[in-house]
């Protein structure tokens, strides 16, 4: 399985010394698939220079009414693999309220260790930011690209009116078991159905490449490409990105 995984990362663009935020729908890659073999697979797939990225988002789970998080402890949000990755040995996360990640790999402490002083969900040191502006990629794997939570720092460039929601204070503790509070500015949303798979289609066929991950169906997207054209087309039209009822 694991040879097949990097063959197929291989056909879609996925490249040695890349670095690559990797969106999950862990059932879709087929039955009796093993979780460690597939992370074992995207860090061959990327090398000893490359660095791995899982999403760690806990805004289900750290919420107005439960607003506490533990860089250690707080368990994922989205999905059975990102959760399985946040507790692996040698894995870090970095510390943000509802929108953190985890990373492993040669660049893991760039991405992962300012996400600290945003104030908001996808900010400009956040690590999703810095994976525009290091040339890294996206993978969604299995999900579609709906859940393209790379959106969210994009809106934040424009400010469409939908945009963010209330001030929240957060207890937040971090890797050195410190705790503090803090205030984020949060994401609305208000009468707003995401439709973020529409950025596909701005893309270029040297921006974006399609086909499988075993049984999953899986697209590749360049971070940067995706942040200059999606916050173009924002520009344009605020409510592109996004379905107002």
């Amino acid at each position: 399985m694991k040879e097949q995984m990097i063959s197929d990362l291989r056909a879609l663009g996925v490249r040695e010394g890349d670095s690559l935020l990797v969106h999950t729908a862990f059932s879709k890659l087929g039955k009796n698939v093993d979780p460690g073999e597939v992370i074992d697979a995207l860090r061959a797939a990327l090398g000893e220079k490359g660095t791995l990225v899982l999403p760690a988002l806990s805004w289900a789970n750290v919420t107005a009414a439960n607003p506490v998080f533990d860089v250690n402890t707080t368990p994922v949000c989205v999905g059975f693999l990102p959760e399985y990755f946040r507790r692996l040995p040698g894995v870090k996360r970095s510390v943000h309220p509802t929108h953190s990640c985890c990373a492993t790999g040669y660049k893991a402490g760039y991405y992962l260790e300012s996400h600290a002083l945003d104030i908001t969900p996808v900010g400009p040191n956040s690590p999703f930011y810095k994976l525009a502006r290091d040339g890294g990629k996206i993978l969604f794997l299995g999900c579609g690209t709906t859940p393209n939570t790379s959106m969210h720092g994009i809106e934040e460039l424009v400010v469409p009116d939908y945009l963010y929601g209330d001030d929240i204070v957060y207890t937040l503790t971090d890797n050195e078991g410190r705790t503090y509070t803090k205030k984020y500015h949060t994401h609305g949303f208000a009468r707003t159905s995401q439709r973020y798979e529409r950025a596909e289609a701005l893309l270029s066929p040297g921006e974006i490449s399609r086909g499988k991950v075993l049984q999953a169906e899986c697209t590749l997207m360049s971070a940067p490409a995706l942040w200059h054209k999606a916050a173009e087309a924002l520009r344009r039209d605020p409510h592109c990105m996004v379905d107002i009822y």
